[in-house]
C-alpha cells in the first residue's frame, strides 16, 4: 500500500469546458490522468488536493466522480477554491452512497488513518498576509486554521501528513500560522496544489525544519500522482 497525492484535476466530463484552452500542458489531460493512475494498485491511497471538478453542484459532478471512482485505489478529496459542488458532509456522503462511488471519501475537519502509524490530514487553506489581506481574508484563514487543527488533532498519536489546496509557502509568501501548526503537530509532509502555468516557477518543493513540502498540481506533476509514502 502506497500513499499518493495530486491536485487540480479540473474535470468537466459532464459539461463542455476543455482545459487545453489553458495551454499545451493541459492537452488530453483526462487521458493522461487515466494513464498516470494506472501505476496505482487497488490497495493504494491517493489524496486529491482540491479543484477536482468544475461542476456547480453534486449532480453536475457525477460523471467526474464516476471517472475518479473507476481509477485504481482509494481516493480522498479535499476542497479547492473552484469546487463549487462542495456542500455539507451529509449531502456529499449521501451522494457518494447513492451513486455507488465506493472508492471516494471526503476529508473535512477530520483525519483518515493510513497504515499502522500515519494519518491523512488536511483543509483547503487560504492566502493571507497581515497588513495586505482584507478583514474577509483574515476571517477565512482563521476558519481554515481551525479546520486544519481539528484535522491534526483527529490524527491522535499517528504521524501526520497534511494535504492542502492553497500552498502555505511559495515564492516570497509564507503563511506562518500554518507553519506554526506544522511545528506544533510535527507534520511530516505537506502537499498542495492551486499553482499553474507560470505560477509553478514560484512553487516551493523542499524542507522547512522537519516538514517536507511538495507542489502536486496536476500540470506540475504531468498528471501522474506523486508518491508520498
Amino acid at each position: 500500500m502506497s500513499l499518493y497525492a495530486i491536485g487540480d484535476l479540473h474535470l468537466s466530463l459532464g459539461a463542455d469546458k476543455p482545459m487545453d484552452v489553458f495551454g499545451p500542458r493541459w492537452k488530453n489531460h483526462v487521458d493522461r490522468l487515466r494513464e498516470g493512475f494506472s501505476a496505482l494498485t487497488e490497495d493504494d491511497v491517493c489524496v486529491l488536493c482540491g479543484d477536482t471538478s468544475w461542476a456547480m453542484d453534486m449532480d453536475g459532478a457525477l460523471e467526474d466522480f464516476r471517472f475518479i471512482d473507476a481509477l485504481p485505489g482509494r481516493k480522498i478529496v479535499i476542497k479547492g477554491n473552484h469546487d463549487y459542488w462542495w456542500t455539507s458532509m451529509a449531502k456529499m456522503n449521501a451522494f457518494l452512497e447513492k451513486n455507488g462511488l465506493s472508492t471516494i471519501s471526503i476529508l473535512r475537519n477530520d483525519a483518515y488513518p493510513y497504515g499502522e502509524n500515519a494519518a491523512i490530514c488536511g483543509a483547503k487553506g487560504w492566502f493571507y498576509e497581515p497588513g495586505r489581506g482584507t478583514e474577509h481574508d483574515k476571517k477565512l484563514i482563521d476558519r481554515e486554521l481551525q479546520r486544519l487543527e481539528a484535522s491534526l488533532q483527529a490524527a491522535g498519536q499517528r504521524e501526520r501528513y497534511v494535504f492542502l489546496h492553497y500552498p502555505p509557502k511559495y515564492g516570497g509568501y509564507v503563511c506562518q500560522p500554518i507553519l506554526d501548526l506544522f511545528r506544533k503537530y510535527e507534520v511530516k509532509a505537506c502537499c498542495s496544489g492551486h499553482l499553474h502555468a507560470d505560477s509553478l516557477r514560484l512553487a516551493f518543493n523542499g524542507w522547512v525544519e522537519n516538514t517536507r513540502f511538495l507542489c502536486v498540481s496536476g500540470d506540475a506533476v504531468d498528471f501522474r500522482p506523486c508518491k508520498i509514502l
